[in-house]
């Protein structure tokens, strides 16, 4: 049968192109040809599109194109006339400075239809791929076209074939859902997550944002069917919409594995072999934190100790937070010469003796008050690895034009940058801004203790992280019950010790910000040598398993080792997991770090228990969790 199909899709595309401007029906395969999406003209002579998978019908009859200030629609056979259809093939290999694999397939189908207002030489157009694991499209303004129509909103909409099941994106809350999709009602934010059945899945987001604002989405109860929030903007020679993304996958690890957002932006231009992503300590949550007489503060001894045990363990870099310059939500705070700024440029001179970068907090009242160019070339001076942007202000298309700058200014200045407190979603940035490591695009675990509970954990993997790399600041080992004596948050996420280490991994970042006192990390040697492995690029990365809101099983290929992390949600669990990733006729050795007996994520949360044991690419490792528990494996050759 799925033969007799895609002879069929082939057989359509044929038929489509054979008739050039006259036909008005495409039909579009992924290279694996499992995937469909059909492009047409609707009974009303509005252009629309399907799109099928795996014998499935994902989603039905949905409009394509723009309307206009009188909210009559733009692409309509009354009102645009085809005049050409292109078709391309591209079978490539991306080779990404850093990312969750060393190798990416780049692989798509292409279509280009180019339509004309009327008779005349105003054109503009639309473009489509189909990859394995999923479709895009988007809307195009050729350079050389006099076309000129100010302030349309889009009218793309996703209606969906059946009533499934959705999560969404929600900020520093827990992510909506699940939720039915005619339970959906108002606006939602990207990634959208949707789950067909049990063996079929999809996601919406989007990719290669230029000018226009991030992506949104509405819907009204009772209906199946989502479209594009509108703005204004407006059709002129070279404008290009954003991508419209539909990833679609077996399970859901299959798309948070996926590359699919990266693979629709463009290449980089200039030298980025600078950029090393890698795990960093994190100067924040270790204010007030005690240690036989030494008290941790956001200050030149502590940071000195910090560098020391990144140093001593291999940890590239020593991210120093807020109020280093003055408080940092006051105008008069001068981001360049303000309050410990000599201190700041000792340690990063102390950093450079160490083989330790140092990053630096920027807000943005300090960010727009003083001139960013000489700020970021200021920091670039001292020898600082990067910096962290903190509280963006303005309208989301203001907070996205401003977040590309800042990007762009990092990278001339060889700055790494992590975007914090409501950034810009991500949307493929780390391809054309390598630097682009990570931004807080989730909860950060520590921020919100309001609604973070072991389900928010295995539920954001599943969504926010589909979109890119996150900084969600996991790896709290001080978890004693009632508050401590730090400043900030005295208080531990409810977690246990061993899911804490194993959420280090599971989370793709290209700057895994942990937030603990060495001494912390000592404590527990096998969950520091854990951590400590993290030696970024990831050669490969794999979701084992996973449930959206109950549990992931990750896995990331180092050169040195393989390291697997495993959580759930408030349930206990045991899993089998498959050792299919490694390497055929290598004998290996785990070292598997479980939950205690009676460890749990509101009390004992500290026991656990080490075992090692011989595998092989045939073995299965069960491992046991605890409720709101993980477990970690740290997987070498045998000696």
């Amino acid at each position: 049968m799925k033969h007799l199909m895609k002879l069929l899709y082939c057989f359509l595309f044929f038929l489509s192109f054979a008739g050039c401007g006259k036909a008005t029906e495409y039909v579009l395969t992924s290279p694996a040809g499992e995937i469909s999406l059909e492009v047409f003209q609707s009974d009303s002579g509005n252009w629309s599109y399907r799109l099928s998978a795996y014998d499935s019908l994902l989603v039905n009859t949905s409009l394509l194109g723009f309307q206009d200030s009188l909210n009559s629609q733009l692409f309509t056979a009354s009102r645009v006339k085809l005049v050409s259809a292109e078709r391309n093939q591209h079978d490539g290999v991306w080779k990404p400075v850093w990312g969750k694999r060393s190798s990416v397939k780049d692989c798509y189908n292409e279509l280009f239809l180019t339509f004309s207002l009327g008779d005349s030489d105003r054109t503009l157009g639309m473009a489509f791929r189909a990859y394995d694991d999923g479709v895009a499209f988007r809307y195009f303004v050729p350079e050389d076209s006099p076309l000129a129509i100010d302030k349309v909103t889009e009218s793309t909409r996703f209606a969906f074939n059946g009533d499934y099941t959705a999560w969404f994106y929600n900020n520093e809350w827990h992510n909506i859902g699940p939720e039915r999709l005619t339970e959906s009602e108002g606006t939602r934010q990207p990634v959208m997550t949707v789950q067909v059945d049990s063996t079929l899945y999809m996601a919406l987001h989007e990719a290669d944002l230029h000018t226009d604002a991030p992506l949104l989405l509405r819907s009204a109860k009772g209906e199946r069917t989502f479209e594009v929030e509108p703005q204004a903007v407006d059709l002129a020679a070279g404008y290009l919409s954003a991508w419209r993304v539909i990833f679609v996958g077996r399970t859901p690890g299959e798309m948070v594995d996926s590359h699919l957002i990266e693979l629709l932006n463009p290449d980089p231009t200039g030298d980025f072999s600078w950029v090393k992503p890698g795990v960093a300590v994190w100067d924040w949550r270790i204010d007030g934190a005690q240690w036989e007489g030494f008290t941790y503060g956001m200050n030149y001894p502590s940071w000195v100790r910090m560098i020391d045990f990144a140093a001593e363990q291999h940890i590239p870099y020593l991210v120093l937070d807020a109020n280093w310059y003055g408080p940092e939500h006051e105008a008069e705070s001068n981001p360049i010469s303000g309050d410990k700024s000599s201190d700041v440029k000792r340690i990063i001179q102390y950093g450079k003796e160490k083989g330790v970068g140092v990053w630096l907090y920027l807000n943005d009242v300090g960010g727009r008050r003083y001139p960013i160019e000489e700020t970021l070339s200021q920091y670039a001076s001292w020898g600082a690895a990067g910096i962290k942007y903190g509280f963006m202000s303005g309208t989301p298309r203001e907070k996205n034009l401003w977040t590309q700058k800042i990007t762009a200014l990092c990278a001339q200045n060889r700055l790494l940058v992590d975007f914090h407190d409501g950034p810009v979603h991500p949307y493929g940035q780390m391809r054309t801004w390598p630097n682009a490591v990570t931004r807080e695009y989730c909860q950060a675990q520590l921020d919100a203790h309001r609604v973070f509970q072991p389900k928010t954990f295995v539920t954001s993997v599943f969504v926010n992280m589909i979109a890119g790399p996150i900084d969600m600041n996991n790896g709290m080992f001080d978890l004693r019950q009632g508050h401590t004596t730090r400043v900030d948050e005295s208080q531990p996420v409810p977690s246990t010790l061993v899911s804490e280490a194993a959420r280090t991994l599971i989370v793709f970042s290209g700057a895994t910000v942990i937030p603990d006192i060495p001494e912390f990390y000592r404590k527990y040697p096998p969950l520091l040598e854990f951590i400590s492995a993290q030696q970024m690029p990831w050669l490969e990365s794999r979701t084992l398993c996973g449930k959206i809101g109950e549990y992931i099983a990750m896995m990331r290929e180092t050169k040195e080792a393989y390291l697997v992390g495993v959580a759930t949600n408030e349930e206990g669990r045991t899993l089998d997991l498959p050792m299919d990733f490694l390497e055929k006729g290598t004998e290996y050795e785990a070292v598997v770090v479980e939950d205690g007996d009676d460890a749990h994520y509101l009390h004992n949360r500290e026991q656990l228990k080490v075992r090692r044991q011989q595998v092989s690419v045939d073995s299965v490792v069960q491992v046991k969790l605890a409720p709101g528990g993980g477990c970690c494996l740290l997987i070498r050759k045998k000696i």
